[in-house]
Order: C-alpha cells, then sequence, then structure tokens
C-alpha cells in the first residue's frame, strides 16, 4: 500500500477555478428547519439539486439560479404520485444523479412505527424539461428489519443508496429501539433499477439483514455501496462492492480492518441471490474519528472558539465511514476500476483526539491500494469528509474545519491517484460563527463530478455566520465547484 501524507497546505483558489454560491438557509425554511442538516446533493447535466433536512432545490449549473421559486418538501415526487405512505418529511433524505442512465434520483426514509423507504426516479435528466415527471417507489420495511427481543421493530436510520448497473442499492443501519438506538446490525437491499428508469412495476427488492440475529453493538455498521462516477460502467458481470469500517472492540481504541461485503443479484432467480461478508481489509491502524473505548457511541469531540464557556462540541460521526462510496472505471492502455471512500481519524499526538480525514483507494484482487491522511497541522479537526474521482485520476475530498481558535468552516484537498501526488488543500467557506446550542452537525455531505464534462468537482457542508443559541437553527449551506487543472 502507498501512504500519503499531507505536509503542506494552501492554495490560490484560482488554482483549481473555484466557484461558489448560497444553498439552502435555514432562515429560509422557517419551522421547517432542523437541526440535523444532512446536506448533500449531486450535479446532473443541467442542474445542481441539494437536499437539507427536509427540503431540496435545484439550481442551473451554469447561472446557480435556483430553478424553483421555492424550496421543495422531500415528499413532493411521492404526493405526486399519490403514494401516500411516503408523505411527510422524516428527513434523511439522499439526492443522487445516476450517470449511467443520465436520471435523478431522490431517497428517504418515512413513517413511525411503520416504517416505508421510498426512491423517486426522474423521467429525464432535465428538471425544467416541459414533460418532466417523478416515478415514485417504496419498500414497507417492517417485514424485512426484523423485531428485538421486546417484540419491537428495529429503526431504520442512516439509510444510503447508490447506482450500480443491475440495482440501486439501500443500506439502513439497524437500531434497538429497547436499547436506546443501539446500533444492532444492518440492512442491505437491491432495487429493481432497469423497471424503475421505466417507470414499470418493479420486481420485489431483494434484502439481506446481518447478522441474522442482532444482538449487542455492532462494531462494522453503516455500509456504505458503490456508486458509479463517470459514464463508463463497471466491468460487465460486476457484482456490486460495500464497504464498512470495523470499530475497535473490547477496550482498545485502535482497529486495522475496512469490512468489504458483496452483493450478488439475480433477478430471474432470486434464491441465487446473496450477500457475502464481512471480509476484512487489513489497513494502517487508527482511531476512530473522537473514539474512546469507554464509551463508543460517544462521537462528539470536535471544538468550536466558543467550546470553553457552553463546553458544546461538535459530532464528528467518527465511527462510521462517510457517504460516497466512489466507483470509476478507468479506460485506455490499461483499464482498471477504481473504488474511494474516506472517514475521519485521531491524529492527535500523545492521545489528543484532534481529527484528520483517512482516505483509501480499493481495487478489486488487490485489495487497499492507496491510501493517506490529510493533516496539515494548525489545530484544526477535520471531519464529515466524501470523497469522488474525476477522468484524470484526481481524487477530490471535501470536509469540515473547526478548532478552538478557528470558526467551522469548509474545506477541500485533492490528489492524484494514478502519480501519487501529495494533497493540496484549499479553503471553499471561512465560518464566522458557532453551533452553540447541539452537538449536531449533519451526518454527512456529498462530493459529485459533473456527468457533462467529466472533470468538475461539486460539493455541499454547512457553515454558520450566526451563532446559534437557542433551538431555532442558524445554519448556512454552500455549495462548491472546482476542477484541477490536470483534467480535460
Amino acid at each position: 500500500m502507498l501512504f500519503l501524507v499531507l505536509l503542506l497546505a494552501g492554495v490560490s483558489t484560482a488554482q483549481v477555478g473555484l466557484s461558489t454560491f448560497e444553498g439552502l438557509d435555514a432562515s429560509a425554511l422557517g419551522t421547517k428547519a432542523q437541526l440535523d442538516v444532512d446536506p448533500n446533493g449531486a450535479i446532473g447535466t443541467k442542474q445542481y439539486m441539494e437536499w437539507v433536512n427536509p427540503v431540496y432545490q435545484a439550481y442551473d449549473k451554469t447561472t446557480f439560479k435556483p430553478i424553483y421559486s421555492s424550496w421543495q418538501p422531500g415528499d413532493t415526487p411521492f404526493r405526486n404520485n399519490n403514494m401516500s405512505t411516503c408523505y411527510g418529511t422524516n428527513g434523511d433524505g439522499v439526492v443522487m444523479f445516476d450517470h449511467l442512465a443520465s436520471r435523478w434520483i431522490l431517497a428517504k426514509r418515512q413513517g413511525t412505527g411503520n416504517y416505508y423507504y421510498c426512491i423517486a426516479i426522474s423521467n429525464t435528466d432535465d428538471l425544467t424539461a416541459p414533460g418532466f415527471a417523478w416515478y415514485a417507489y417504496n419498500l414497507y420495511l417492517n417485514p424485512v428489519l426484523g423485531t428485538n427481543p421486546q417484540g419491537k421493530t428495529y429503526f431504520p436510520d442512516y439509510p444510503k443508496i447508490a447506482t450500480w448497473t443491475d440495482a440501486y442499492y439501500v443500506t439502513i443501519d439497524l437500531e434497538d429501539l429497547s436499547q436506546n438506538y443501539l446500533e444492532v446490525g444492518t440492512l442491505v437491499c437491491a432495487f429493481d433499477r432497469a423497471s424503475m428508469l421505466n417507470g414499470s412495476s418493479a420486481r420485489p427488492p431483494q434484502c439481506f439483514r446481518y447478522p441474522s440475529a442482532p444482538s449487542g453493538l455492532f462494531l462494522g455498521h453503516s455500509l456504505l455501496a458503490a456508486d458509479v462516477d463517470g459514464v463508463t460502467p463497471p466491468p460487465a458481470g460486476t457484482d456490486e462492492y460495500l464497504v464498512s469500517i470495523q470499530n475497535p472492540s473490547g477496550n482498545s481504541n485502535f482497529s486495522n480492518q475496512i469490512n468489504l461485503w458483496q452483493f450478488h443479484v439475480d433477478w430471474n432467480n432470486p434464491a441465487n441471490s446473496n450477500l457475502s461478508g464481512p471480509t476484512p481489509l487489513s489497513v494502517a491502524t487508527y482511531t476512530p474519528g473522537c473514539y474512546r473505548a469507554a464509551n463508543p457511541a460517544a462521537t462528539a469531540c470536535v471544538p468550536e472558539p466558543t467550546t470553553a464557556s457552553t463546553h458544546n462540541y461538535i459530532d464528528s460521526v467518527g465511527d462510521r465511514l462517510m457517504h460516497r462510496f466512489s466507483f470509476r472505471q478507468y479506460t485506455g492502455t490499461n483499464p482498471f476500476s477504481s473504488y474511494v471512500f474516506a472517514h475521519s481519524v485521531q491524529v492527535g499526538a500523545n492521545g489528543g483526539r484532534q481529527t484528520g480525514i483517512r482516505w483509501y483507494q480499493f481495487q478489486p484482487g488487490s485489495g487497499i491500494t492507496k491510501y493517506g491522511t490529510i493533516n496539515p497541522g494548525a489545530g484544526n479537526y477535520r471531519f464529515m469528509p466524501s470523497v469522488a474521482q474525476d477522468n484524470a485520476g484526481n481524487l477530490a475530498v471535501g470536509y469540515s474545519t473547526s478548532s478552538g481558535q478557528n470558526h467551522p468552516s469548509i474545506k477541500a484537498s485533492y490528489l492524484n491517484l494514478i502519480n501519487n501526488t501529495l494533497p493540496t488543500e484549499f479553503n471553499i467557506t471561512l465560518g464566522t460563527a458557532d453551533e452553540e446550542y447541539s452537538n449536531h452537525w449533519g451526518d454527512y455531505t456529498s462530493m459529485t463530478v459533473d456527468p457533462v464534462d467529466d472533470c468538475t468537482f461539486w460539493y455541499v457542508n454547512e457553515y454558520y455566520t450566526t451563532n446559534q443559541t437557542t433551538s431555532t437553527p442558524t445554519w448556512q449551506t454552500r455549495i462548491a465547484n472546482f476542477h484541477v487543472s490536470n483534467c480535460n
């Protein structure tokens, strides 16, 4: 494995052609605004679409102007299809763009007690087209979630969706309500992508739960399914790969493993479908962001300038890998498949809990081939990363930063996987205020690549210019796009 560490930081934003504009802000949402923001989005052929709990908006990719007169409730596609089981705005929404089919995807969990996973697929790539419409699908989750020993249905948390050639793959955490929402397992489902793209009746999703009898804290939770960047599909017949963290066990604060999973789906004979894993992938030893063996569920340790007086720390969500698990099929003389992902790890000396960004490249047949840690120093904690790859082998990772001296801000780094260059960090937006009321900082962000030029990265995250001191949210979001000069 090749190990890269960021030694130098700082770059002129002109070098990466950076442009930014304001996304959805809490002030515009009024009573709809939630403390848990979950900012994410995707770039399509003509628009950028953004989600914050529990609404979405889209913007012209050239002028950056919003295409809707106001934000849209997250259940709009399902109301348009009279799918009442998906009415409501529970949150945990994800926006994706299917590069291989050039369609939009909006997915979310819905329900209390009776749970549904709801997926909307657009009938075109243009959100402003005269005949634009959403196809809507849902899965009643209770039968596949299972129940705990007390007879309560496991709570479906942290759902994520990804695009592959043979299915849309959805991963969901199982949480035990009788154990204070303890993460006890995972659910993985394949949805009939071919039928959904046509708006026709979809074959029943194929779902697997692991472990079959959940009990106790599941240290490998929050699986991520591979999601395609670019318009070149994976080699024919390639099964879907998934990854998850392996948190430390017992009294240890250290782990040296990432879990690899493989989902084979057979739509003609579902009995042949299977989820295999976890298969351990050996990696350099790490301590997950904010992790302490004495309290594995406590993941809030990121300071702000006001922490000394408020004693409030931001949640790093360091106990899991971060959305997305990016796949790209590189072509040319020596074609190869590349999968990349990232998470927060501790980089502080002498037991300090400062967090940096660990990224990995996985290649089938070779395992983890490259990895590195982004930690330029200056006392900043780096957390909530999201990665993607362009057609020139550049990996870009966006993330949040904060420290006792620096307000929470948005930064990004890039490096070249083929030429093994060192990462270069640059600023996207410098925050000027803190989240003083809650440790919530969303649970994920998203880095995606323009499907037209296959070079421009687009990233969204949150920041503050007004201190949040009450339950009324004051967060803002910023959407950035940039490209590395060697990508044509």
